[in-house]
């Protein structure tokens, strides 16, 4: 595939997007919805400005400062977002304000950085000090939520709170490794229920019962994107070092499941089980995840094999043109767990591959755009 053509696409989205209505939002356009603020649109708005920092053209930068002030209210407040939901979804999102203040230095995107990072402060937590993914998840722990909070904290820490807060992050990765990953195969379990008393977790571990691709990666990136903005110094060199290495194991178990064609399956353990099949999100995140590790050095330079390997086989399976436009397909709309009141998300096999299979939607384009990103400042053609 060549790259323009990658750029031609990303380009039309924009054209049919509006600042209420992204053309990616494809949860939200079935809802017949208007975008709040959500990690979905922060999956795409962040890609934006990575490809913008990539390329230096202004299109892309331009697009996502007005998407994001569209939303931030001068006096830092966001339309859509509010901190007692403690959503932990919702703090992803706040990702992009930190490169937008840091281009343009609008204050309202500060004050809306410390409106984020006070739910941080009193998001409530497991027993063991990890954040719970939502309100209506009490005492849950899932992989999704480790990308959508920890990598926006450790940016804060770092930037505007001397470092203060780095030990509480780098235990909940701890925890993390410590509850939900699985010795045998070296991946981790979708989610961990701390209370064991959920309906879809195993009564003595806590843990659900598979491995979600997607959920797996954005753990990956967690990891990636965690350790980029840390400073650790001498300080809390160990740490680093121990969160470096979780971030490498995780890469080599994972690449013992990469397709032939490069993919992963949506459950990357039962790839020969029908009707899995291979997915584009979660094996976009995995090509962003190989290549940005080769160019930070964390990965070793053949590496960087894989990581053509899974865009390509992206690019060659699902991004296919349709009535003179291109369209990327292959992407699981949405996965969870529970809650209570919703028996079908139960976690099992059955349950991940019925739900929907889309196109464009942001949580595939996204990562496919950032992995992109990652093939221009690698210089690959």
């Amino acid at each position: 595939m060549k790259m323009p053509i990658f750029e031609k696409y990303i380009d039309e989205l924009i054209e049919k997007s509006t600042l209420d209505v992204p053309a990616w939002n494809i949860e939200k356009a079935r809802e017949g919805k208007a975008a709040g603020w959500n990690y979905i649109d922060g999956c795409m708005i962040l890609a934006l400005l990575e490809i913008y920092q990539a390329t230096g053209e202004k299109k892309y930068y331009e697009f996502a400062d007005a998407f994001i002030d569209h939303r931030v209210r001068e006096d830092g407040s966001i339309a859509g977002y509010c901190v007692e939901e403690y959503n932990i979804d919702n703090v992803n999102a706040g990702k992009t304000l930190f490169s937008l203040y840091e281009i343009n230095g609008k204050e309202k995107y500060r004050k809306a950085i410390d409106l984020i990072y006070s739910q941080v402060q009193t998001q409530p937590r497991t027993g063991e000090g990890n954040f719970w993914h939502k309100k209506i998840y009490p005492n849950q722990v899932w992989l999704d939520g480790m990308y959508m909070g920890q990598p926006f904290y450790m940016e804060y820490e770092t930037k505007f709170h001397n470092r203060e807060n780095y030990g509480d992050i780098f235990r909940q990765f701890e925890n993390v490794v410590k509850r939900m990953r699985d010795k045998e195969t070296g991946l981790y379990y979708h989610g961990y229920d701390a209370s064991k008393s959920v309906f879809w977790c195993d009564k003595e571990t806590g843990l659900s019962e598979n491995f979600w691709l997607r959920a797996i990666g954005w753990y990956a990136m967690a990891l990636l994107d965690t350790l980029n903005k840390c400073k650790p110094g001498e300080e809390w060199q160990k740490e680093y070092t121990y969160l470096k290495q979780v971030f490498v194991e995780l890469i080599d178990s994972m690449l013992k499941f990469q397709s032939r064609e490069g993919m992963w399956y949506q459950l990357p353990a039962l790839g020969q089980r029908e009707p899995n099949y291979l997915e584009t999100s979660g094996s976009a995140i995995m090509a962003y995840s190989l290549l940005k590790g080769v160019r930070l050095k964390f990965l070793p330079e053949s590496y960087r094999t894989y990581g053509l390997k899974a865009f390509q086989g992206i690019c060659d399976r699902y991004l296919k043109e349709k009535n003179g436009r291109l369209s990327l397909g292959g992407i699981c709309l949405v996965a969870g767990l529970g809650p209570a009141d919703n028996l079908r998300r139960d976690g099992s096999f059955g349950y991940y591959m019925s739900e929907p299979v889309v196109e464009d939607d942001a949580k595939g384009v996204g990562p496919l755009l950032l992995a992109y990103t990652e093939l221009r400042r690698l210089g690959d053609d």
